[in-house]
């Protein structure tokens, strides 16, 4: 990802203005697994593999580019609601910021118990990321639809990249361009991230499929 000249900008500024009350500043997370330059360093690499500039994210969570900037340089350390607001902009829970237990990923490898986990409950689905974070180029994750469960009914795309997978358990349906398919265990797929899809669970019993994107998407 090429930097941006907001993010050139914003690195040299030491603006540190309004974004949070004394009441925020004492509601400050604690503890060792919050510690400012690991917290800033995984923010900045979300908003990397999102492919948001520092001024996007500032804006849609309602702080300064100056703050935001600090934070990912791990000079200062956010808000409760701050944070909240922050990972909210980045489309991530609080929780993907630290590793489970305070212990660190062994290189290459996530072990099963290790997997940051996206409960979309609402959609009736949940996805385990089963790659490393600091892996971009490519990503893995489990994904579990409950019947019912579906990402909706407006088809969605990614701008560059590719997407596949295979079914593991149950049926799932997915639309790809205006096509239906209901793919069954052992089918496979693949296609562009530019296609205009939506997939859901196929019956009464739950679907789960290993999916793969290229690049990152979480």
């Amino acid at each position: 990802m090429i930097e941006t000249s907001d993010d050139r900008a914003a690195g040299q500024s030491n603006a540190f203005q309004g974004d949070e009350t004394g009441s925020e500043a004492a509601a400050r997370p604690a503890g060792a697994a919050w510690r400012s330059n690991e917290l800033g360093a995984r923010l900045r690499q979300r908003r990397k593999v999102r492919g948001l500039s520092l001024q996007t994210v500032s804006g849609r969570a309602g702080v300064s580019i100056g703050l935001l900037s600090q934070i990912e340089r791990g000079l200062t350390m956010p808000s409760v609601n701050s944070l909240s607001a922050i990972c909210g902009a980045l489309e991530m829970p609080v929780g993907w910021l630290f590793d489970p237990g305070g212990n660190p990923h062994e290189e290459y490898v996530v072990r099963a118990h290790q997997r940051r986990v996206l409960d979309l409950g609402a959609k009736g689905m949940r996805k385990e990321l089963m790659t490393p974070d600091d892996i971009t180029d490519i990503q893995m994750m489990r994904l579990i639809i409950q019947p019912g469960g579906s990402t909706g009914n407006t088809p969605y795309r990614h701008e560059t990249g590719a997407k596949c997978g295979t079914v593991l358990r149950g049926a799932l349906g997915l639309e790809i361009d205006g096509r239906t398919v209901v793919l069954h265990p052992g089918d496979s797929f693949a296609f562009p991230a530019s296609a205009l899809i939506r997939f859901w669970c196929e019956g009464d019993d739950g679907t789960e499929a290993l999916w793969i994107v290229t690049p990152a998407v979480y």
